[in-house]
């Protein structure tokens, strides 16, 4: 089993950024494709990045490219989402997730965090 926590979600203003992180714990991470999906009020759950293993390929929904930045230290067990001009239209619970064979948008993730909040006042 994997236990994924988020953390680094909060409040800013249009423009402004946050990094999320999420730690492992239970295995190591190295073997896994990992991504950050998110869910706004009333729509369906998003795939916004995945990564590969070894951090050498990222994919990313077109909304957020070249703003969002998915990376990781396998050393750490960890996984970053950096988020860079933000939007109100970002406001959303985001959640890590890992998967051991999917690489790619919109996958189906053996595993989930618990989701932290993200809101992006105008």
């Amino acid at each position: 089993q994997v236990q994924l926590v988020e953390s680094g979600g909060g409040l800013v203003q249009a423009g402004g950024s946050l990094r999320l992180s999420c730690t492992a714990s239970g295995r190591t991470l190295s073997s896994y494709v990992m991504g950050w999906f998110r869910q706004a009020p009333g729509k369906e759950r998003e795939s916004v990045a995945v990564i590969s293993p070894n951090g050498g390929t990222t994919l990313y929904v077109d909304s957020v490219k070249g703003r969002f930045t998915i990376s990781r230290d396998n050393a750490k067990n960890t996984v970053y989402l950096q988020m860079n001009s933000l939007k109100p239209e970002d406001t959303a619970v985001y959640y890590c997730v890992a998967d051991l064979f999917e690489f790619r948008l919109g996958m189906k993730p053996d595993y989930w965090g618990q989701g932290t909040q993200v809101t992006v006042s105008s």
